[in-house]
């Protein structure tokens, strides 16, 4: 079964080895800084951080990395249209956009691409695992963790149930004009939806069975310790962040 670029660039990072801790606090000061510095220039800055540190410090390929990006990139384009068209009612009835709400939703696209870069960080460079195992040691109920990592599995199951139909259907020409592209999209999305419920009801029923106990039983490869040295960077890297956010926006 293939897996999301995502997922295999964070299983081949360098990175990998690092402590889930160190790595964690670097992507989420990121995304603190994205939500509450200015989004100009802050909103760059820390896009143009975590990008160069998933392709840069981390050695992620640049494909990946851009291919994740593209689907919450065409979500935040959708939201930002929404914000940057007004409708009025009075006195008559006027749909348009104005310079302030042009500037709302920059400022929106702005914090959410930069907030998406600083996940994608952390995302490219730590398996789903890791993760769960980070999570474990830091008290988290086991319950969680258990769905967490049944909807992680589900997601592959979903997949590969979508590739193995979608290439039955262009086997029999399903995808050879636009009426027929149509009809087999609409097959598609049932059959897929369908065994969807019928897999989330065996989860469940697998899932009651343990009583939430162990749906995870691998271990993480990563048993490293927290690094003072990177620490040390990730504070430095995040005070200048916000230090040059705050120096651009004044200027």
């Amino acid at each position: 079964m293939q897996g999301l670029a995502v997922d295999d660039a964070a299983w081949a990072s360098p990175w990998r080895t690092r402590a889930v801790g160190d790595k964690a606090a670097l992507s989420l000061g990121l995304v603190l800084c994205a939500l509450l510095l200015p989004p100009w220039p802050g909103a760059l800055i820390v896009t143009v951080v975590a990008l160069g540190a998933a392709v840069g410090a981390a050695r992620t390929p640049l494909r990946p990395v851009l291919r994740a990006l593209t689907a919450p990139a065409a979500f935040i384009a959708l939201g930002a249209v929404s914000v940057a068209v007004t409708v009025t009612a009075t006195p008559d009835w006027s749909v348009g956009v104005t310079a302030d709400s042009a500037r709302r939703a920059l400022e929106v696209s702005g914090h959410a691409i930069a907030g998406t870069s600083a996940v994608l960080l952390l995302a490219v460079t730590t398996p789903m695992i890791d993760i769960l195992s980070g999570l474990r040691r830091l008290r988290v109920p086991q319950a969680c963790i258990d769905v967490a990592a049944v909807m992680y599995r589900f997601l592959f199951v979903l997949l590969s149930s979508v590739r193995t139909i979608r290439q039955s259907q262009t086997a029999r020409l399903g995808y050879s004009s636009p009426r027929r592209s149509l009809h087999s999209a609409g097959l598609l999305t049932a059959a897929v939806l369908i065994k969807s419920w019928d897999r989330a009801s065996r989860l469940e029923a697998g899932l009651a069975g343990r009583e939430f106990g162990d749906a995870v039983s691998a271990d993480p490869v990563d048993r490293q310790r927290s690094s003072p040295t990177f620490l040390v960077v990730v504070v430095a890297v995040l005070g200048a962040v916000v230090a040059l956010s705050l120096l651009g926006h004044r200027a």
